[in-house]
């Protein structure tokens, strides 16, 4: 039986829509049975207003979402939005509430085991934020509603994988949020997972947060000697293959890339600029520490492009064979 993926269709005003009709389409992955958490008025507009296919089973009720039950391309109908709400391109505080009410439902049926995993369709931090909604991304409202004692983000790509110690807060913020136990717990997740991923003891690697990894205590306030060292000495005693901390303007070098399977970063930006130089329509954005399987494209509600079929499907369908992968019987 295939996995059963529910598909969040992002911020309606973005280019959620169309990925998700590409996702419902003739050239879909095959690895999965995907299910649109979305608005079906929202996505047929969509499909006329670009041109592409709309041919799905539509439901509206969340128990007709099981697998094994649901064995072709579905979208389970969530009256959240209006098409008089908004426009496609614009920043809206209805397709902000609308995006987080299709994440809310999803994650419903995670917990419920009416589907096997989550993929979502990009947020607009803006409208979430309008809506009144202060979580500033995916990562965070799941950590909340399944009540995650620890959780953190990665970015998988055959190219170059990183993890994430901080995601989105302010560089001010960072120094004051790294702790022995955070960076560890990171370290860990990062281990499990890529050992499921790769179906080995995968090689890690450890960026420091300041200039030459501090160099020495000559750069920053020790943060590699009081936090960043200890963790990875901790993470090493329990089996775990790692080195560092590494400068990170040479972390990322072809050479390092060969020979690990990810890196670990302090900050947002530390990882995500090789990865988007690197890997922008390959990446999947995964939550780990989580007991719901939940992916994502990387990259944003590009509204200056939506509703216009331009947008690439590439990360989508990584994203969503990813998660099938996750959710197989041998994970």
């Amino acid at each position: 039986m295939m996995p059963l993926i529910a598909l969040t269709m992002g911020d309606p005003a973005g280019v959620g829509p169309e990925l998700c009709l590409r996702a419902l389409g003739p050239d879909r992955p095959p690895e999965a049975t995907t299910v649109v958490f979305g608005n079906a008025n929202v996505l047929a507009a969509c499909a006329r207003t670009t041109g592409l296919p709309f041919h799905a089973r539509i439901v509206n009720d969340p128990d007709a979402i099981r697998p094994g039950l649901v064995t072709e391309p579905t979208v389970l109908d969530i009256p959240a939005i209006r098409m008089d709400e908004f426009t496609p391109g614009t920043v809206n505080a209805a397709t902000g509430r609308a995006a987080f009410t299709f994440v809310d439902h999803a994650i419903d049926a995670a917990l419920a085991s009416r589907i096997n995993a989550i993929c979502t369709g990009p947020l607009n931090k803006e409208a979430l934020h309008a809506a009144g909604i202060r979580f500033p991304g995916h990562t965070e409202i799941f950590a909340a509603r399944t009540h995650a004692p620890r959780s953190c983000m990665l970015q998988y790509s055959e190219e170059i994988t990183c993890s994430f110690v901080t995601t989105h807060v302010g560089y001010h913020e960072v120094p004051a949020l790294l702790s022995v136990d955070r960076i560890l717990d990171v370290i860990e997740l990062t281990a499990d997972a890529l050992t499921r991923i790769r179906h080995r003891t995968p090689q890690l690697a450890v960026c420091g947060l300041n200039p030459h990894a501090g160099e020495h205590g000559l750069f920053g306030n020790q943060e590699e000697e009081r936090f960043i060292i200890p963790a990875i000495n901790a993470a090493a005693a329990k089996g775990i293959h790692i080195t560092g901390p590494l400068p990170p303007d040479t972390a990322f070098l072809p050479e390092r890339r060969r020979t690990t399977d990810a890196i670990v970063c302090m900050y947002h930006d530390q990882g995500h600029i090789p990865l988007k130089a690197l890997a922008f329509d390959s990446a999947v954005n995964t939550t780990l520490g989580l007991p719901v399987i939940r992916t994502s494209v990387d990259h944003g509600t590009a509204l200056d492009i939506a509703w216009q079929a331009k947008a690439n499907p590439g990360s989508l369908f990584h994203a969503i064979r990813l998660a099938a992968q996750l959710a197989s019987p041998h994970h």
